[in-house]
């Protein structure tokens, strides 16, 4: 039984293998930059669209640095 090593990213010809990425470091990289998340679920029955859902999520880092867009503590 073998096992497979992650090719590392700085290989100088073409890969081979899996590509390995920590979880801390993808993590990382999408707090710092953010993400968006979006999508539409849609139920339908004989080609009749019945129900509809969209959904539209924001992922990112807080800073202190950058000053809240709302002149209060907040919406909540």
């Amino acid at each position: 039984m073998s096992t497979l090593q992650p090719v590392p990213w700085e290989t100088p010809g073409p890969l081979t293998g899996p590509i390995g990425v920590p979880l801390v470091d993808l993590l990382d990289r999408v707090l710092s930059t953010g993400v968006v998340i979006s999508g539409d679920l849609v139920i339908a029955i004989a080609d009749v669209p019945l129900v509809r859902l969209s959904l539209h999520a924001l992922l990112s880092s807080v800073s202190d640095r950058v000053p809240a867009p709302w002149p209060d503590s907040g919406p909540l």
